[in-house]
């Protein structure tokens, strides 16, 4: 058996075992709203041409975004969803970008949403600080949160920066609201250590986030997989595309890899 093929049982094996019942689905098509902030020649060619790899579309249609909707994104840096979801929720719902603390990722958001405010100006700015509890929208508010690549970061912060950000996060919602994860994933048999320096974190750990938290997982989607990626590189997630850390050693195999293996999970605040 090919180590590619038993990477993928072994995949599909992980995401049946726990929480039995909830359905691995992947959108066929986004609403057409959706498909046309993504396909908006307002945005920068180098976010688009990472579609590829992030599959917005598709993962926004798969979280249940929707015009009308507040949507919280977490720690939003230069905007690559900046610049589709603000635009969508302007007229009827309402962008809420909840920056990290002052410091360079929070300037390149402020200077991304001033530099055109007929297309960003409706945005809200919060803050959000895994070190300490964090407003980053009044309690009860959000139709839905997303945090694209990030929880890797929080645990890395400390598992009680992690519980307390999954906090903040379920603190924000609507009972029935969605938080949207999309994180680079970290094969279930990997040393749990790896978590700590690696980039990559492993689906169990996040569901254990944020059950803890009081989430349900509601369903979950491969549109952001990619069999190719082992997880297991020379500098962790960064070895491979954007980043690509190691420079111009081994540079074409791993442009050729392309960017991580990631999972893309879906939670519900129960309602009440």
């Amino acid at each position: 058996m090919s180590f590619t093929l038993s990477r993928r049982l072994a995949l599909a094996a992980a995401l049946l075992a726990p929480l039995a019942g909830v359905q691995a689905v992947t959108p066929l098509s986004p609403p057409a709203t959706v498909a046309q902030a993504v396909a908006s020649p307002a945005r920068a060619p180098a976010n688009r041409a990472r579609d590829m790899y992030r599959h917005p579309a598709g993962t926004l249609a798969f979280f249940g975004v929707t015009p009308t909707q507040t949507v919280v994104e977490i720690w939003p840096g230069a905007g690559w969803y900046t610049e589709i979801l603000a635009p969508l929720l302007a007229a009827k719902g309402r962008y809420i970008a909840a920056t990290q603390p002052p410091g360079k990722y929070r300037d390149a958001t402020l200077k991304l949403l001033a530099g055109n405010p007929a297309r960003f100006g409706k945005a809200v700015v919060t803050t959000f600080d895994p070190a300490r509890p964090s407003a980053i929208a009044p309690a009860g508010t959000a139709d839905t949160v997303l945090t694209f690549r990030n929880v890797h970061n929080l645990l890395m912060s400390g598992d009680e920066a992690a519980a307390r950000s999954f906090a903040d996060f379920y603190r924000a919602l609507k009972p029935g609201g969605v938080l949207g994860v999309v994180d680079h994933r970290l094969p279930e048999t990997a040393d749990a250590a790896r978590e700590k320096n690696s980039g990559y974190i492993k689906r169990s750990t996040v569901i254990r986030l944020a059950t803890a938290a009081g989430f349900r997982l509601a369903g979950e989607s491969e549109v952001n997989a990619n069999p190719k990626d082992t997880a297991d590189w020379p500098k962790g997630v960064w070895t491979l595309p954007p980043s690509l850390s190691q420079g111009e050693a081994d540079r074409a195999r791993y442009v050729a890899i392309g960017e991580s293996d990631r999972m893309t999970l879906k939670f519900v605040k129960p309602a009440r």
